[in-house]
C-alpha cells in the first residue's frame, strides 16, 4: 500500500483528523508537525510529556489526549474500524455510528503530578545513559526509586532502595554508547502508565503519582521491572494495599461525617476520638502505665509533646488509640477533655501534591487550622521521624515540615504525639537538637509473654466476632508462646496477634471449604 502523505506539506502522514466545525465535517491526513500546529490552533495545550518523549513515541496520543491516537504509516485513511487507525477529532462531536471517531483517551495529562512528570523525564535520561532508544520499565523503576513515597512503600516491605537500584543497573540492557537522539517509549511502559491511571481511579485519587506508576509496573507483568518486583515478593495486590495504607486510607477511615471546623486537616487525617466513640477501635490491654505517662506529658505546661519510642509491633499506635478511648470516656484530666485526637497522614499530604508549592500550601492551611483551634486538638503522627525533610523530595528549597512544627510547638500552638522506633529517633530527631527539645520521650518496651497473653484475651471477642469461630484459652497461650519462641525477627504482641488472626482465618476457611 502506498504511503499516505500530509495534505499540507507532502511529508509522510501519521494522523487522520476529523473535524466538525460550524456544522461542516472534513477529514484530512497530517504529519506530526502540522498535527501539533492544529492542536495549538484549537487552543489545546501540548503536554510536557510530548516534548519529552518526542512526537514519534505515541505517548501523548495514547495516554494524554482526549481523542488522539497514532496510526501506522500504511493505514487506510477512512477505515475507522481498523485497529491501526488514529483519529483526532476537533470541534463539535461527530454523529454516532460507524463513522464516528473512537474515544479511548484517558485524561492522564490533567491529573499527572509534577513530581511524576519529573520522574518520567529522569527515566528518559536513564534510557539515554544506558544507550537505549526507548524508555523501558527498568528505566522508569530506577527513576521511581528516588521518590519519597516509593521509598516509604518499599521500606514497608523491608526493601533497600540502593539494593534495588544496583539490581536494575546490573540487569538492564545497555547499548555500546549513550544514545543521542529522540527517545521513544516502549509498549511496556505505555501499558504500565495506562494501568497506573486505572489504579489511581480505583483508589479514588485525584492525581496520578509515583505510587500509582509503581503499581502499574507490577501489573504490566512482562518487563524487567515487573520481574524484579516479583522477585522481591511485590505483587500488584500487595502494592495496592500498601499505597492505600500509606497515601489514602487515613483520609477515609474515621473522617467526620458531619462538617467540622477543620476541613483542610480532615482531608489528610482520621479522627481517633470519633472512631473510639463509634466503637471502631480495638480494646487496649496491658498498656495502662504508658497511657498514664502519655497523659501526664500532655498535661504539662511546657514540653508537652510526648514521643512514643519502641520497636515495630510493640503497640505504640495502640497506646494512642487507648488514649482516645479514655478521652471519650472522660477518664482524663479536665485539660484534655472535649478535645479531638487526630492522626495526621504526612505521606498523604506529600504524595497528592501535583505542583511545586502545592505541598507547602497544604501544610500552611492545615497548620493554620491547628493554630486557630489549638485548645481543641491533639495531633498524632505515626512514624514522626518522617516530618524531618518531608516536602524536600523535589530538591533544595522545599519545605521542611519539622522546621515549621518547631516554633509552633515552642509557642504551645501545637500539641503533638509522635511515635517512632529508637533507631529512627536517634537517626533523625536526636540529630536536630531544637526538635529533640520539643519532645518528651516515652519508652514503650516489648511486653512479656504473660502480658501478650493478657492482650490476646482482650482481643478474643473481636476476633471471634470477625471470623465467627471460637478461640480457646489454649490457642491464646500457644499463639503468645510459640510466636515468642519461633518468630524472632518481630516483636510481641504484634506477632502473636498476627498468628492468632491467621489461625482463626484458616479455621474459618477450612470450615467453609
Amino acid at each position: 500500500m502506498d504511503r499516505k502523505q500530509c495534505q499540507v506539506c507532502g511529508q509522510p502522514a501519521t494522523v487522520r483528523v476529523e473535524a466538525n466545525l460550524n456544522g461542516r465535517h472534513s477529514t484530512m491526513l497530517l504529519c506530526d508537525n502540522h498535527y501539533r500546529q492544529l492542536v495549538r490552533q484549537q487552543k489545546r495545550t501540548v503536554s510536557p510529556l510530548e516534548a519529552l518523549f518526542g512526537s514519534r513515541s505515541g505517548l501523548f496520543e495514547d495516554f494524554l489526549g482526549s481523542d488522539f491516537f497514532r496510526i501506522g504509516d500504511d493505514a487506510t485513511p477512512m477505515a475507522a474500524d481498523t485497529d491501526d487507525v488514529v483519529d483526532a477529532s476537533f470541534g463539535e462531536p461527530a454523529a454516532a455510528g460507524s463513522g464516528a471517531p473512537r474515544r479511548r483517551g484517558s485524561g492522564l495529562a490533567s491529573r499527572i503530578s509534577e513530581q511524576s512528570e519529573a520522574l518520567l523525564q529522569e527515566a528518559a535520561k536513564h534510557a539515554a545513559e544506558f544507550g537505549r532508544a526507548e524508555v523501558d520499565t527498568e528505566h522508569l523503576l530506577l527513576a521511581l526509586a528516588d521518590s519519597d513515597v516509593v521509598k516509604t512503600i518499599l521500606g514497608q516491605f523491608k526493601i533497600k532502595v540502593d539494593d534495588l537500584k544496583r539490581q536494575i543497573e546490573s540487569e538492564a540492557k545497555r547499548g555500546d554508547k549513550p544514545f543521542e537522539g529522540e527517545i521513544g517509549v516502549s509498549p511496556r511502559v505505555k501499558d504500565a502508565l495506562s494501568r497506573a491511571f486505572v489504579t489511581s481511579n480505583e483508589l479514588g485519587h485525584s492525581y496520578v503519582g509515583p505510587e500509582h506508576f509503581l503499581v502499574g509496573l507490577a501489573e504490566e507483568g512482562e518487563g524487567l521491572a515487573a520481574n524484579l518486583l516479583r522477585r522481591y515478593g511485590l505483587t500488584p495486590q500487595a502494592l495496592r494495599q500498601q499505597v492505600s495504607k500509606v497515601v489514602g486510607k487515613g483520609a477515609e477511615d474515621g473522617r467526620a461525617e458531619t462538617p467540622t471546623n477543620t476541613p483542610e486537616l480532615d482531608k489528610y487525617s482520621r479522627d481517633l476520638t470519633k472512631m473510639a466513640h463509634d466503637g471502631k477501635l480495638d480494646p487496649v490491654i496491658g498498656r495502662a502505665q504508658e497511657i498514664e505517662t502519655t497523659i501526664e506529658v500532655l498535661a504539662r505546661r511546657k514540653k508537652n509533646n510526648p514521643v512514643l519510642i519502641g520497636e515495630p509491633g510493640v503497640g505504640k499506635t495502640a497506646i494512642v488509640e487507648g488514649l482516645a478511648q479514655r478521652m471519650v470516656a472522660g477518664e482524663v484530666p479536665e485539660t484534655l477533655r472535649d478535645k479531638r485526637l487526630v492522626e495526621l497522614n504526612i505521606n498523604a499530604m506529600v504524595a497528592g501534591a501535583k505542583y511545586r508549592g502545592e505541598f507547602e500550601e497544604r501544610v500552611q492551611k492545615v497548620l493554620k487550622e491547628i493554630s486557630e483551634h489549638q485548645g481543641e486538638l491533639i495531633l498524632f503522627i505515626d512514624e514522626v521521624h518522617t516530618i524531618v525533610g518531608a516536602g524536600q523530595g523535589g530538591g533544595e528549597g522545599g519545605l521542611d515540615v519539622a522546621n515549621v512544627f518547631k516554633p509552633m510547638m515552642a509557642r504551645g500552638e501545637l500539641n503533638l504525639i509522635g511515635a517512632t522506633t529508637l533507631n529512627e529517633y536517634q537517626k533523625y530527631i536526636e540529630k536536630d537538637a531544637a526538635l529533640e527539645r520539643r519532645f518528651q520521650p516515652v519508652t514503650v518496651p516489648e511486653p512479656t509473654v504473660a502480658q501478650a497473653i493478657m492482650i490476646l484475651r482482650g482481643l478474643r471477642d473481636t476476633f471471634e466476632a470477625h471470623h465467627k469461630v471460637s478461640i480457646s484459652e489454649d490457642a491464646i497461650i500457644a499463639a503468645a508462646e510459640l510466636s515468642d519462641r519461633y518468630i524472632t525477627a518481630r516483636f510481641l504482641p504484634d506477632k502473636a496477634i498476627d498468628l492468632l488472626d491467621q489461625a482463626a482465618a484458616r479455621v474459618k476457611l477450612s470450615a467453609t471449604a
